[in-house]
């Protein structure tokens, strides 16, 4: 129990995110603008990448979707598919990331699950820096 009056740190004040924080996709339009954009296949996951139009409602900085077609498996495998795409996506793109972009990161059949960790997040951080030249 936290007494009253106590601050907790790393909390950020109502209304505001943290720096780096970024807003989930959840509108199927959203995803579909993000599936004609730009696309990087890597072994592990496919990046798909665009950057928001001025007149778009800004929201948060950084915009992410995560999608696991049936192909992945059954409900636990696609599961455990996005479960990992958003913790890599939790590590590198608050680095590597830029304001004013949608990324989805669409997880693959048996790579997306079975790769190391270290390995799809080095992938995402070089698919960026490659999408962002």
């Amino acid at each position: 129990m936290i007494p009253d009056g106590t601050v907790i740190p790393d909390t950020p004040p109502p209304g505001e995110s943290p720096p780096g924080a970024f807003s989930v996709l959840t509108q199927r339009a959203d995803f579909l603008r993000a599936a004609r954009a730009k696309r990087v296949p890597l072994p592990g996951f496919l990046l798909q990448a665009r950057r928001r139009a001025p007149e778009e409602p800004a929201g948060t900085p950084i915009r992410v979707g995560f999608t696991c077609s049936k192909k992945v498996g059954n409900a636990v495998a696609r599961n455990r598919a996005k479960r990992r795409l958003r913790e890599i996506a939790r590590a590198v793109l608050p680095v590597d990331g830029r304001p004013g972009w949608d990324y989805v990161l669409v997880g693959r059949a048996e790579a997306t699950a079975s790769l190391p960790f270290d390995q799809l997040k080095a992938d995402l951080s070089r698919a960026l820096r490659t999408l962002h030249r």
